[in-house]
C-alpha cells in the first residue's frame, strides 16, 4: 500500500481543530478573502496568507499592520518587502503577487529569534514496527536572515533544538530534556488525531512555532515530510532510526547490499 498523503491543509486543519487537546494550539486559520484578510490583521496585527496547497514555504506571504505609521501595513514574500499606507494599496499588492490558486489566511505567530533570525521545529512521527506513534526526531529551522519561512529549500539553516532555545529555556528555568519531552508528546498527539481521520499514514512533519511564552503552535502538517534535513544534526542515530522505520513501512527501499546481508543471515539460520 502506498504511503498516504494528504494535500489539503484545510483538511488536516479540521482534523486537528476535532481534538479538545490540541485545537487551542492551531492559529486561527480562515478561507482567504479581502474581508478576512483585514479582519485577521486588525484582531492580530500580523498574519501569513499561504496556499492551501504547497510545500517548502512556496508562495507564502507576510502581511502586517502597525499603529501610529504613515506606512500602516506591510507586505513580505521571500526577501521582497514593501510598505503601504492603506489597506487597498497592500491587498492590491498582495492580488498581484499571490499564486492564481485557493489561499487560506493564518493568523502570525512571534516566532522566538537566535542571534536575531526567526525559528521553529520540525517534529518528526512514525509508525513504528509495533504499530505505534513515535516522535523520532526534532531538529530546529533558523530562517534566512532576511526570508519569513524557515524551510531549508528556502535558505534556513537546520540546528539541533538545544542549541535553539538554551537562552530561551534558561529565562524560563527549564531544562532542553523537558522541552523535548513536550514536543515529543505533542507530535504523537498529533499524529494520533490526524490517524483518526486519515486511517493509513505512516509518517508525519509537524512544524511547530514557539512563542515568547514558549508556548508550541501547530503551523502546518505535512505527510510526506523530507527525511534528510536530520542528515544535518550532529546525531546521526536519529537519521539512521528515521530511516529504518520508512524501509518497515515501505516509504523507502532497502538497499541491495543489506538485502543481500540479511539474505545471508537468513540462510545461515537454517
Amino acid at each position: 500500500m502506498p504511503i498516504r498523503r494528504i494535500s489539503s491543509k484545510w483538511a488536516k486543519t479540521e482534523a486537528l481543530l476535532a481534538s479538545s487537546e490540541l485545537r487551542g494550539l492551531v492559529p486561527d486559520t480562515r478561507p482567504f478573502d479581502q474581508d478576512t484578510v483585514r479582519s485577521m490583521l486588525e484582531q492580530y496585527g500580523m498574519i501569513y496568507v499561504k496556499p492551501v496547497n504547497g510545500t517548502f514555504g512556496k508562495g507564502v506571504i507576510r502581511l502586517g499592520q502597525s499603529t501610529g505609521s504613515d506606512d500602516g501595513y506591510t507586505l513580505q514574500a521571500g526577501e521582497k518587502q514593501m510598505s503601504f499606507s492603506t489597506f487597498d494599496g497592500m491587498f492590491d499588492a498582495l492580488l498581484k503577487i499571490k499564486r492564481p490558486r485557493p489561499y487560506l489566511s493564518q493568523q502570525g505567530i512571534e516566532l522566538l529569534k537566535h542571534e536575531n533570525r526567526r525559528f521553529d521545529f520540525r517534529v518528526m512521527v512514525q509508525m513504528n514496527p509495533d504499530g505505534q506513534w513515535e516522535t523520532t526526531g526534532i531538529i530546529g529551522r533558523l530562517a534566512h536572515p532576511r526570508k519569513i519561512v524557515t524551510n531549508y529549500h528556502a535558505g534556513g539553516t537546520p540546528l539541533p533544538m538545544e542549541t535553539l532555545m538554551k537562552t530561551h529555556l534558561e529565562k524560563a528555568e527549564r531544562t532542553s530534556r523537558s522541552y523535548r519531552r513536550e514536543l515529543s508528546k505533542l507530535g504523537v498527539d498529533v499524529a494520533s488525531a490526524l490517524g483518526k481521520r486519515f486511517p493509513g499514514l505512516k509518517e508525519i512533519g509537524i512544524d511547530v512555532a514557539v512563542d515568547t511564552a514558549l508556548k508550541p503552535w501547530i503551523l502546518e502538517v505535512n505527510t510526506l515530510p523530507d527525511p534528510y534535513i536530520f542528515l544535518r544534526l550532529p546525531d546521526r542515530s536519529v537519521y539512521r532510526r528515521i530511516r529504518k522505520y520508512a524501509i518497515a513501512y515501505g516509504r523507502f527501499r532497502r538497499s541491495a547490499r543489506a538485502s543481500a546481508k540479511s539474505r545471508r543471515r537468513g540462510a545461515g539460520k537454517k
